[in-house]
């Protein structure tokens, strides 16, 4: 017997995209097609002649559809190897005819669950037969073809009308894995939504004994962090997400690894000003080198790449409003890899496609950075797993441990370096002024060279404006952990400081404020830290 020849074909599908096409094309290269409820109404309203499962099992399908395929005639004729007597014998006993290829796609369980469906709809739609049939017929792919997605139809066709009716066992082969992956990532969810949406009398766990998770190729890419390293990036099958992998790239260049690591650096502290002033960020190897909001978004892409102009050559941008055409016309004017806006004005992007190689992206909504979730980073011999750092603290969360309180701007100062802070790689300093950041000092290994790198970049800054004295003078200054020591307190007063936030928490807690009193600055502790390694 010819293997892979398609004489009989199972369709049963949630997703009806192309199934009329694809059932023509079968029955018009003389392919019998047996089908199931909904799928073969669909088959019989296109003008095809469809036989029921019923017909093969001597069973209806009954309660409610739960059961109709779980039959021997069914399974039987998916996992008969058609080369072993025995099993042609067994087959020709029980009356059991093969069938050569199978069309499933599964029960809408991912986007029942997104849309919040109640509990007994979400157990509906956690599809039994269709699994059972998808793995029966790729297990058997020496024989049997099986289809899961519609985007495999038209190439079905055509390995048909090139092998005279028949699948090549490379296709055959290549599709069995694409099944086991769609029912592994199908299993995945509906594991997932056990683990961590429980029965209300349940306790919810945010770290299961099994860990479930699947994830879908979006791109392959050029290469990795370095050129002698592959990648590839992957998406959760979750509807709704927001992020860099969601934009639409409007021009320029496939992005690369670093890229998409940048932008999304830069888009995630985008997103903490969702909704207020006009902000830019430009983020440099993951670490912002510039924020500012302002009354315009010209003037906070000027005040943002004031704090350090050196480093914004080759940065990413990110803004969280419509980018316009004058703030597109200043970034044109030094070169920039990547800008991602929530929504780009027709002339802007007049502006940027001049610069052919300037990726732009256009995001859409900008991710919500109190969203929960997991973080996960891979070490030798395992994976760390922890809730993402979406912690914040309002101007009512802070203690004033100083003499002197801050100011109504001090604190306006505070709160905004704080914001860009908690997005910087420990140990983080940022010095900021009037809504923008005056000096950024990132993952250095002790606090007191990140505020002395800091203010550097802020001397380096007034040197090349030509203003009369760094924006680190009258400055908040915020440090995403405590000073363990006073002496990163005293280089920040010894820059212009005149405020603080830090965490606190010190065993030195009391020699740290004796120095910020004796400095006469203000300081304010929140009682929270943000390490980002």
């Amino acid at each position: 017997m010819t293997q892979g020849v398609i004489r009989r074909a199972l369709l049963s599908v949630s997703d009806k995209s192309g199934l009329a096409e694809l059932g023509a094309a079968l029955a018009a290269r003389g392919v019998e097609l047996v089908s199931t409820g909904g799928t073969a109404k669909a088959l019989r309203e296109a003008g095809l002649t469809v036989k029921d499962v019923s017909d093969l099992t001597g069973f209806p399908e009954m309660m409610d559809g739960r059961v109709k395929t779980l039959h021997p005639a069914v399974h039987g004729g998916l996992l008969a190897l058609r080369d072993n007597p025995e099993h042609v014998a067994a087959m020709e006993a029980h009356g059991i005819g093969g069938i050569d290829l199978v069309v499933v796609n599964l029960y809408p369980f991912e986007a029942t669950v997104a849309k919040g469906a109640l509990r007994e709809e979400v157990i509906e739609n956690i599809d039994i037969g269709g699994p059972s049939m998808v793995r029966s017929a790729a297990k058997n792919h020496g024989f049997v073809t099986i289809l899961t997605d519609p985007a495999d139809y038209a190439t079905l066709v055509a390995e048909m009308d090139a092998n005279g009716g028949a699948t090549t066992q490379a296709f055959r082969t290549r599709m069995a894995g694409k099944a086991y992956a769609r029912t592994a990532a199908y299993d995945s969810a509906i594991a997932s939504w056990f683990a961590f949406s429980p029965a209300a009398s349940d306790e919810p766990t945010l770290f299961p004994e099994t860990l479930p998770m699947a994830l879908k190729r979006a791109d392959t890419l050029r290469y990795g962090e370095n050129p002698h390293q592959s990648a590839a990036i992957y998406v959760p099958q979750v509807a709704g997400t927001a992020g860099v992998p969601q934009a639409v790239q409007l021009q320029g260049k496939e992005l690369s690894y670093n890229n998409l690591n940048d932008a999304d650096a830069a888009l995630e502290l985008a997103a903490e000003f969702a909704g207020q002033e006009p902000a830019v960020v430009i983020v440099k190897h993951a670490n912002p080198c510039g924020v500012a909001q302002s009354g315009s978004l010209l003037s906070a892409w000027e005040a943002a790449l004031a704090c350090d102009s050196v480093s914004a050559f080759g940065g990413i941008v990110a803004v969280n409003t419509e980018l316009d055409a004058a703030t597109a016309e200043a970034i044109s004017a030094i070169f920039t890899e990547v800008v991602i806006a929530p929504s780009v004005s027709a002339e802007a992007r007049e502006i940027f496609a001049k610069k052919k190689n300037l990726r732009m992206l256009e995001c859409g909504a900008l991710p919500n950075p109190r969203r929960g979730g997991l973080a996960l980073k891979t070490i030798a011999g395992g994976v760390l797993i922890q809730s993402r750092d979406n912690g914040a603290i309002t101007a009512d969360d802070l203690k004033v441990v100083t003499k002197r309180a801050p100011s109504e701007q001090e604190l306006k100062d505070c709160l905004f370096a704080w914001t860009v802070a908690r997005h910087v790689k420990s140990n983080a300093i940022v010095y900021a002024r009037d809504g923008a950041t005056a000096g950024i000092g990132a993952g250095q290994m002790n606090r007191r060279d990140s505020a002395r790198i800091a203010a550097i970049k802020a001397q380096e800054a007034a040197a090349t404006h030509g203003w009369d004295a760094p924006r680190t003078q009258g400055s908040a200054v915020a440090s995403d952990a405590f000073f363990p020591f006073a002496d990163g307190l005293i280089s920040a007063a010894e820059a212009g400081a005149t405020a603080v936030i830090q965490p606190g928490g010190s065993i030195r807690d009391d020699e740290v404020i004796a120095a910020a009193d004796e400095a006469g600055l203000a300081m304010v502790f929140t009682g929270m830290r943000h390490f980002r390694h």
